[in-house]
């Protein structure tokens, strides 16, 4: 039988509405904590120290060098302005075992920046905060920009693991490939060069390949990087190539501008996303086994 224009046009939109009114209903085991202040509106990396109880935030480009501490429940308890530090584009956080936090300055949209930089933090706990500069530049980086094709230096999450930091690219290429970049700098002030560890390809859609946060738990064991509506978990890896083990990929069954990830212990981790449209941003936990 042929439907009238009309008749098809109502019968797509129906099928439409069912569509959107099932994705709506997909469960989800990401556990919603609270909403975020304001203030952490374009909130964009966090992590958490081991042994305590607070989490440390930051916010991207246009804002200002404000270090965040914040409870379990997302309430700020304090705010700290680093000094030497300029907010051009901070993107993640991660920290050391001697209670250092790290600020990756190194959000690089236009794949253009010759600036790259990580703040090494100390001092938070006595409140007499220094800050030290680690420059670097990504040593397969020729053109800034590149073609547009080429566009895979933007770097949004990081980690810290064995005097080194450990970088993951978020790929903004026209021919989108789904590779992520894995980025290896020694973590010592200076100027200092990424070596390129490897390209390793996620997938095809960009919602799981846009990784724009990563993690390391306290034992060195997992690693945890986070797209939109995925979480990779990594484990069972040896040296610099944290690829080669096993790589679980994690449906979250939530799609948000999520910007951070942590470790809240060896099994759970917490996760933000920030300020979209009329949608604030909140702090979420997950377990992961």
């Amino acid at each position: 039988m042929t439907l009238p224009l009309k008749s098809k046009i109502l019968l797509l939109l129906l099928i439409a509405s069912i569509s959107v009114s099932c994705q709506k209903k997909e469960k989800t085991d990401l556990l919603q904590i609270n909403v975020l202040s304001n203030r952490l509106k374009e909130i964009s990396g966090i992590t958490k120290i081991s042994g305590t109880a607070f989490i440390y935030a930051i916010n991207d480009s246009g804002n200002d060098n404000t270090l965040f501490k914040i409870n379990e429940e997302g309430e700020i308890v304090k705010e700290f302005k680093i000094p030497n530090a300029k907010n051009i584009d901070w993107e993640d956080l991660t920290f050391d075992n001697q209670g250092n936090i790290y600020i990756g300055d190194f959000g690089n949209n236009d794949n253009k920046r010759k600036d790259l930089t990580i703040y090494k933090i100390s001092g938070i706990d006595s409140e007499k905060i220094e800050s030290h500069k680690i420059q670097f530049s990504l040593e397969d980086q020729k053109e800034f920009p590149p073609k547009k094709k080429n566009r895979n230096f933007d770097v949004e999450a990081f980690i810290y693991k064995n005097g080194s930091f450990f970088l993951f690219t978020k790929n903004r290429s026209s021919k989108f490939k789904g590779e992520t970049k894995l980025y290896k700098v020694l973590a010592q002030p200076g100027k200092q060069v990424a070596k390129l560890i490897t390209s390793f390809k996620i997938g095809n859609d960009p919602n799981d390949c846009f990784i724009s946060s990563a993690a390391i738990n306290t034992r060195g064991n997992k690693i945890v990087l986070l797209t939109y509506n995925k979480i990779f978990l990594l484990t069972d890896f040896k040296g610099d190539d944290v690829f080669q083990g096993t790589i679980k990929k994690i449906k979250l069954n939530h799609f948000s501008q999520k910007e951070g990830i942590c470790f809240n212990d060896e099994n759970s981790v917490f996760i933000v996303d920030e300020k979209r449209n009329n949608r604030k941003g909140k702090l979420y936990k997950y377990t992961l086994e």
